[in-house]
């Protein structure tokens, strides 16, 4: 469990009041608020002599609080907007939203192949947050060749990838009871305990949420009884731009995201859903970078502050800072990440281009020469092309049956109608020219 943070009395509100008029501390309470220090973060942080943590901890509430704005009344959530919150979203819009920049972020031929592999990247991720044991290359193998589930691991990350599928498709749409359901239900198929409990809102209150390695609940979520009126107050909030005032669109995803999985209305796939209406959410206002984003992947690999952001929140009377400012955090990685995995595909696109030249290929063939060099001994399917690279079964099979003539690989039927593709006898010699 978390460390509590300290009562504060009222003498120590009194002794705040002096500290941030003090400038040898405001330098360092714009610092605990722009990284949003918990408790047990700022306790042993250098300060100065005559303040000792509470009072300065009592500061640091007392500057958080005199600005913040409830959020929402029902589970007392709050909500401080600090200096470093708005330049990251500052940066957001240009990047994430409208049409600046978009060819010199993602080179407008590739978009296509990008797209397919985040969203892949996207629901792999998610799903091994929730439990999902499969690996990478097998998931994407399931992906790419369309192969059925064959475990409970592979359908979660086949169902994730289904949802972000339907949620691009229907970003356009307003929040619905209906379509948070629906949502559920893809994410869920086939995973549960029950079937009857697909597309369902909980109707007990058995939930709870459990460290996996102490089997600690540090998480109650509110009573079933509580969800009809939570969707109706959830669809409104998404729904109005304006309704409570003004709340930036990045930092309103965020707060969806954390409101399901705080009140966790399904029995199972809260986490999932969560992060799904947050990838939604943003769509709908416009941040397109957002399809090629893997959030979920960042998240992943930082889970342990994932977890604590939603613990420092309740256990800090619902203030909303410490979850958000971990998300836009989460984003200016996977945006980073994004520029990486560009680069590096736009330098090998560059290496590419000497077989197309010599060979007279196209760049999606001297792609897939690509691939058997990098993997000799794997094998390729019409399918796989035409998932990989967004295109027809016709131009997938033309592409490698091309590949054939020109001796790059090798046909091997499967059965009368299915055939593989493998690296050919010539490839080695035709490779080394």
């Amino acid at each position: 469990m978390i460390e509590q943070p300290p009562q504060i009395k009222e003498q120590s509100f009194q002794k705040a009041l002096e500290i941030v008029q003090r400038d040898d501390a405001r330098q360092l309470l714009s610092e605990a608020n722009d990284n949003y220090w918990y408790w047990s973060d700022m306790k042993y942080k250098p300060r100065p002599n005559d303040i000792d943590a509470v009072e300065l901890w009592a500061a640091i509430k007392f500057s958080r609080f005199a600005q913040s704005r409830i959020i929402w009344k029902r589970y007392g959530l709050t909500l401080f907007i600090t200096n470093k919150m708005q330049q990251q979203c500052h940066y957001f819009d240009m990047n994430f939203g409208g049409t600046w920049g978009s060819s010199s972020v993602i080179p407008n031929e590739d978009r296509t192949q990008y797209l397919i592999s985040s969203l892949m990247e996207e629901a792999i991720s998610s799903s091994q947050m929730e439990g999902a044991s499969t690996t990478r290359k097998v998931a994407k193998e399931m992906l790419r060749k369309k192969i059925s589930p064959r475990s409970r691991s592979e359908q979660m990350i086949f169902n994730n990838y289904t949802s972000i599928k339907f949620i691009t498709e229907h970003k356009d749409e307003n929040l619905s009871p209906e379509l948070l359901l629906h949502i559920h239900s893809l994410m869920t198929h086939q995973t549960l305990d029950s079937a009857d409990d697909e597309g369902r809102f909980r109707t007990a209150d058995d939930v709870v949420v459990g460290n996996d390695i102490t089997g600690e609940i540090v998480h109650t979520p509110p009573s079933h009884t509580d969800i009809p009126m939570f969707v109706e107050e959830l669809c409104k909030f998404a729904n109005s731009d304006n309704e409570e005032g003004f709340i930036h669109p990045i930092i309103k995803a965020i707060i969806i995201h954390f409101m399901v999985a705080y009140v966790h209305p399904f029995v199972d796939g809260n986490g999932r859903t969560a992060r799904a209406l947050f990838y939604w959410y943003m769509l709908k206002k416009g941040y397109w970078l957002t399809e090629y984003l893997s959030i979920s992947r960042v998240i992943y690999k930082s889970k342990a502050s994932y977890e604590k952001s939603y613990l420092y929140t309740e256990s800090d009377r619902g203030d909303l800072g410490y979850f958000i400012t971990y998300h836009l955090r989460v984003l200016e990685l996977a945006f980073k990440e994004l520029q990486v995995y560009i680069k590096r595909k736009v330098a090998q696109r560059q290496s590419n281009s000497d077989y197309i030249i010599t060979y007279g290929v196209n760049e999606r063939q001297a792609a897939i020469i690509s691939l058997f060099r990098d993997n000799p001994t794997m094998s390729i399917t019409v399918k796989e092309v035409e998932n990989r690279f967004g295109v027809s079964q016709p131009t997938a099979r033309l592409d490698l049956e091309g590949l054939v003539e020109k001796g790059f690989l090798a046909k091997v039927p499967v059965n009368k109608v299915k055939s593989n593709y493998m690296k050919g006898e010539q490839y080695d010699n035709l490779i080394s020219k």
